[in-house]
C-alpha cells in the first residue's frame, strides 16, 4: 500500500487515512481490494507519527477528495475529526470510519460493523449525516471527553493490557489506584448552574461510551446540539464506593453521588492542571471552555444508529 502503488485520485474519489500499525493487516489489505473490485476509486494514504492524520485530511480536502475514511483506533478518528475542523466548513470531506483499534468506541456507539470489509463498505456507501463536534480549550472531541481520575486511569492504563481486557482493563486499574488518589478540586459553571465540589471524575458525551464500552452518557446523540454532562463526586468510604458504583449503573438518573445532566456548553477553572482525555487521546488543562459545534460535520454511519435524533440529509 505504499504511494506508488495508490489509483490516481480524482474528484470525488475517496482516500482512506489509515493508521500505519493498521496496514499490513491482511483482512485490510483484502477489504480495500474487494472495494476497488466492486468499482470504488480509494487510494490509500497511510500515517507515520503524530499529525499525519491531520495533514492528510487537509491534503485530500485540497485535492478535492469528497470523502475520507479514517482507519483505526478513537485516537486515530479523533485527529482526522481535528483536521477536519482545521478547514472551512464547505471544505470539509464526508468522514468514515474503518474501526480497528482495541476499543472502537464512537464506532460501536453509532453501531458500525466492526469487520473491515463491511465497515468499509458502510464508509463509502453511507448518506451523510450531519453532526456536533466537541470543541475544549482549542482541542476537538466528536466522541467523549473525560476528566478527573477517570481520565487519569485511561491514560494509564497500558496498551496491552487495554487489548487483553478491554473494558475490564479500566476497572482493573481503578480498583488498583483508587484509595491512593487526591479529589480534584474547582468550579464547573453551565447554563443555569454552578458546582463547586470535589470531583472524582466527570465526561461531557456527544457520543455515549468510552473506556472499551463503559456508557457514561446513555443519553447522547450527535446531532442535538446538547452535551451530556456526567459529575462523580468524592467519595471516602467502600460503603459510599458501593453506592456511587450502584448509581453509574441507573444512568442517567441522578443520585448522591452522581449527576447527569443534559447542557450546551460548560466551563472549569481550578489551580492545578485537570488530566483529560479526548477520545482517547490525554491532554491536561487548568481552566477551559467546551461546547458543541452544532452540524459541523458529515458523517457517513447507518441511518438506523442510536446516536441519531433524526434524518435531516443529502
Amino acid at each position: 500500500m505504499s504511494g506508488t502503488l495508490q489509483p490516481i485520485a480524482r474528484d470525488g474519489d475517496a482516500w482512506l487515512i489509515l493508521n500505519g500499525k493498521s496496514a499490513q493487516l491482511p483482512d485490510v489489505r483484502e477489504a480495500v481490494e474487494c472495494v476497488r473490485e466492486e468499482g470504488h476509486y480509494l487510494a490509500v494514504r497511510v500515517t507515520w507519527e503524530g499529525g499525519d492524520g491531520v495533514r492528510l485530511a487537509r491534503e485530500a480536502s485540497e485535492a478535492g477528495i469528497k470523502r475520507i475514511i479514517a482507519g483505526g483506533g478513537d485516537g486515530t478518528v479523533n485527529e482526522v475529526v481535528g483536521g477536519l475542523m482545521q478547514l472551512p466548513r464547505d471544505a470539509r470531506p464526508i468522514l468514515g470510519i474503518m474501526p480497528l483499534g482495541s476499543a472502537n468506541d464512537f464506532a460501536r456507539g453509532l453501531e458500525l460493523p466492526l469487520d473491515p470489509l463491511e465497515a468499509l463498505r458502510v464508509a463509502l456507501d453511507a448518506s451523510p449525516h450531519n453532526v456536533d463536534v466537541g470543541s475544549l480549550g482549542g482541542d476537538y472531541f466528536i466522541n467523549l471527553a473525560s476528566g478527573g481520575f477517570g481520565a487519569q486511569i485511561t491514560n494509564s492504563t497500558p496498551a496491552p493490557l487495554k487489548r487483553l481486557l478491554g473494558g475490564g482493563a479500566y476497572s482493573l486499574m481503578g480498583m488498583l489506584k483508587a484509595w491512593n488518589y487526591q479529589p480534584y478540586r474547582g468550579r464547573l459553571r453551565f447554563p443555569g448552574g454552578e458546582r463547586n465540589i470535589p470531583l472524582f471524575l466527570f465526561a461531557l458525551g456527544n457520543g455515549s461510551q468510552a473506556g472499551g464500552g463503559q456508557q457514561l452518557a446513555p443519553l447522547a446523540k450527535v446531532d442535538d446540539g446538547l452535551l451530556e454532562l456526567l459529575l462523580v463526586r468524592h467519595f471516602t468510604s467502600l460503603r459510599e464506593m458501593k453506592q456511587l458504583i450502584d448509581e453509574l449503573e441507573n444512568l442517567p438518573q441522578s443520585g448522591k453521588f452522581v449527576e447527569y445532566l443534559q447542557i450546551p456548553w460548560v466551563e472549569f477553572e481550578s489551580e492545578s492542571a485537570l488530566p483529560l482525555n479526548l477520545d482517547g487521546e490525554p491532554c491536561f488543562h487548568e481552566r477551559f471552555r467546551a461546547e458543541l459545534i452544532p452540524g459541523a460535520l458529515s458523517l457517513a454511519a447507518p441511518a438506523s444508529s442510536a446516536l441519531y435524533s433524526h434524518q435531516d440529509e443529502g
